[in-house]
């Protein structure tokens, strides 16, 4: 049913399978007040979106009460400013709900998925269609809200009705995504770290028993995402391949990279097999680079952080890159970005009205070494 803005229901309980479950009418007065919903039983007589989660809400939670809210026609703005209103309270919690892509042939609905997990990941919803979600408001308020707070969306799973019902050529896409308090990186250092560095050792291990490696990796790790994957033999390092851009999923620039650090660092001999064991393994997740703008030099320089700022340097063909971990070994700014020039072809006091300075972040995995 089409409306205007959001609907509350007046109703004191629901009923399920598993029993009633109660209605906040307090929340629902204030979400009336504060940000114009409206009552409109109406709405929820054949809606059934809210209705399919309530049993596993009961499943996971005892004594528990609900706000269900609909939104048709509304601004992502309020559903933003309505969780920041709550977030920050007790017991609350959100559910923002919508399936994803409807009725497209399996091959079109994967490449419409695929974009909006994109979009919802990265945070950037620009031109974020009512095609991608029907739910698109709600979701888009949530992103929002997310972009806001520095925090983010992480992948559970993705799957579409074809899965199930075996027809693909019309199918209904959907997914979940949970909101996590800080960066996918960091998510990803704090519960995957040994993981993506075992990914590392046995994809390179497995280059020398000629060995096909099969992989099952957490979802988050299909997310786009850019790595450097750095080998060090006694803290020398014996190889450092990576990806400035993200430009495909994390686990396959994880996969590439430790690779292409093993075989094909052209600094290097390929890696042989008896120095395996003596390997220690690094990852560096990188944020996607913001780029700088400066005035002359001196204003380029206030504005890089040392020791947090990765730094990437281009003028036409010529183009470098040092990761934060870099200002270890130069931690005086002017030298960094002398260092930094060089590297990348250019005399160190060059500068010119096109030169181009970008900067990010990194979250650095380490493999633990046994002594």
């Amino acid at each position: 049913m089409g409306f205007e803005g959001i609907s509350l229901t007046s109703y004191d309980t629901w009923k399920t399978p598993l029993g009633e479950i109660q209605i906040n009418q307090e929340v629902n007065k204030e979400l009336t007040e504060k940000f114009r919903a409206k009552i409109f039983d109406e709405a929820f007589k054949e809606e059934h979106s809210i209705e399919i989660q309530l049993p596993i809400i009961q499943s996971l939670y005892d004594n528990i009460n609900i706000i269900p809210v609909l939104i048709c026609k509304e601004e992502p703005d309020k559903i933003r400013e309505i969780i920041e209103e709550y977030y920050g309270k007790p017991d609350f919690g959100f559910i923002v709900s919508s399936d994803l892509s409807h009725f497209l042939k399996n091959e079109d609905a994967l490449k419409v998925d695929a974009k909006t997990a994109e979009m919802l990941e990265t945070g950037d919803i620009r031109g974020f269609r009512f095609e991608q979600a029907c739910g698109a408001v709600g979701v888009c308020g949530l992103v929002e809200f997310a972009n806001k707070s520095g925090f983010s969306l992480i992948r559970i799973n993705m799957y579409n009705s074809s899965l199930t019902t075996g027809d693909k050529s019309r199918v209904v896409g959907y997914g979940s995504w949970m909101l996590y308090e800080g960066s996918k990186n960091s998510f990803i250092k704090k519960y995957f770290s040994k993981y993506t560095v075992d990914i590392c050792r046995n994809v390179i291990s497995s280059q020398f028993k000629n060995n096909s490696l099969k992989i099952s990796f957490p979802q988050v790790l299909a997310e786009s995402g850019a790595c450097f994957v750095t080998l060090k033999k006694q803290g020398q390092l014996r190889g450092c391949i990576g990806s400035i851009i993200a430009h495909r999923p994390l686990i396959q620039d994880i996969i590439s990279n430790a690779q292409n650090a093993a075989f094909k660092d052209p600094r290097f001999q390929p890696l042989q097999e008896n120095e395996l064991n003596d390997i220690k393994i690094d990852i560096s997740l990188l944020s996607a680079p913001m780029q700088i703008y400066f005035e002359d030099e001196i204003d380029l320089y206030n504005k890089i952080i040392p020791d947090k700022d990765g730094v990437i340097i281009r003028d036409g063909q010529y183009q470098a890159v040092y990761l934060p971990s870099v200002w270890k070994e130069l931690p005086d700014k002017e030298d960094f970005l002398k260092s930094l020039k060089i590297k990348a072809g250019l005399s160190p006091d060059y500068f010119s009205p096109t030169f181009e300075a970008y900067k990010f972040r990194a979250e650095y995995i380490e493999e633990e070494v046994l002594d």
